[in-house]
């Protein structure tokens, strides 16, 4: 959808912002440019919109260069939102989101219902429309601002570190919010942010840049596996680099091997009986070549009392992952969506383990604490000395030191 063709944006004494940029965006991609500042991320995303003229190079939009294109036509067919928001006091919360419609002349009708719309799809009442931004929280007004963007059902829409005066709770539900519109509306997003937590959490991939020039690009995965360099490590820190050699290591580092399963043309009394004998109440059904077919419950079995039925007759569907399913996603599917366990299973959908919450815990208890865990004892044995020592002064001073332990 975007095309940057040797970019280059210079400014005084001949300084280059960006230095030959060379980068594509597909449709519906989520894009965070991230660096420190000066590095010509910001300059880079205004560069899409005319708001920065290229010196050198050119940018495609649908393969037609921006440079063939009226400004202001340009600038109405690309949503903005700022840092600041830039919600015309003066003007209802209605007239602000339907601004760039209202210049575009759509009828009023199509204008009030996408009003609707989107309030809905961020939780707001649409009886506010007709309030004014000094009447809003800080947290609805920059709502109102992030769909005020997407009111002309622009494709493309650029975001200029839109959260990042916001505080943590906020900025938080502005995230999430803004990535499940990108995915509920199919958008194409260019994101600017210094938040490398931001950027890993929004982002389908990341653009890193430095002095004007591009480092590394790659999905948060590639990124945080393979740094290219000095820089980007330190960008990343220590810390989410250490976490992130744990957390994109596949399922098969933390499930259960070998987990309790029963042919799908076994009968329900054998199930009912291995419940009986493991002391699970939810078992996995595979087919004569393994192959994970579906699950009975307890609940399934109280409902189904005929010992003769075949399980296969029986059986729930199934929640499974592939082997190559990162820990990162299953703890968000267990995490996150809510799921008890999940089931692991090969290429050719043959059980091979079961992701639960309590093999989650352990393994990143051996990864992140177990370290830990001998400072911990000599700290306890030092606490449990001192108190046997007090305990044998206090009763040495009684005249009776057996009876004083006793009772301590």
């Amino acid at each position: 959808m975007i095309e940057f063709k040797n970019v280059s944006k210079s400014f005084v004494r001949g300084k280059k912002a960006v230095d030959s940029l060379n980068v594509t965006i597909e449709k519906g991609e989520f894009i965070c440019f991230i660096g420190t500042s000066g590095s010509g991320k910001t300059t880079s995303m205004r560069l899409i919109n005319r708001m920065e003229t290229i010196t050198d190079g050119d940018i495609l939009i649908d393969g037609e260069n921006i440079k063939d294109k009226d400004e202001v036509e340009l600038r109405r067919e690309i949503g903005y939102v700022i840092q600041q928001i830039g919600l015309m006091p003066h003007m209802t919360i209605y007239e602000n989101i339907v601004m760039v419609p209202t210049l575009l002349g759509w009828p009023k009708e199509k204008m009030r219902a996408t009003a609707v719309d989107l309030m809905k799809r961020i939780d707001l009442d649409e009886d506010l429309l007709d309030s004014y931004p000094a009447e809003l929280s800080g947290g609805m007004q920059q709502r109102i601002g992030v769909i005020r963007a997407l009111a002309a059902d622009q494709e493309i829409v650029l975001m200029d570190e839109p959260f990042g005066a916001l505080d943590p709770i906020t900025r938080e539900s502005l995230q999430r919010l803004i990535k499940r519109l990108q995915f509920e509306m199919k958008k194409t997003i260019v994101f600017v942010t210094h938040d490398m937590d931001e950027a890993l959490l929004l982002a389908d991939r990341i653009i890193i840049m430095d002095e004007g020039k591009v480092i590394q690009i790659g999905t948060p995965q590639e990124i945080l596996t393979d740094p290219a360099n000095d820089f980007v490590k330190h960008l990343i820190g220590e810390d989410r680099l250490s976490q992130s050699s744990f957390e994109y290591e596949t399922v098969e580092k933390i499930m259960l091997k070998n987990p309790i399963k029963i042919n799908e043309n076994e009968k329900v009394k054998k199930v009912a009986r291995l419940m009986n004998e493991t002391k699970v109440d939810d078992i996995l059904v595979v087919d004569d070549e393994g192959v994970l077919k579906g699950r009975v419950d307890l609940y399934t079995l109280t409902r189904n009392r005929d010992p003769q039925t075949l399980v296969k007759h029986i059986m729930k569907k199934v929640t499974f992952v592939l082997n190559t399913t990162s820990i990162r996603d299953s703890i968000y599917y267990i995490r996150d969506l809510g799921y008890r366990n999940l089931s692991v299973v090969d290429d050719k959908g043959r059980l091979i383990g079961l992701v639960t919450r309590s093999s989650i815990v352990s393994e990143v208890y051996d990864v992140f604490w177990k370290a830990y865990e001998p400072e911990v004892d000599q700290e306890l044995d030092l606490v449990m000395d001192h108190k046997v020592q007090s305990a044998s002064e206090m009763t040495s001073s009684n005249g009776d030191e057996k009876e004083g332990l006793d009772a301590k």
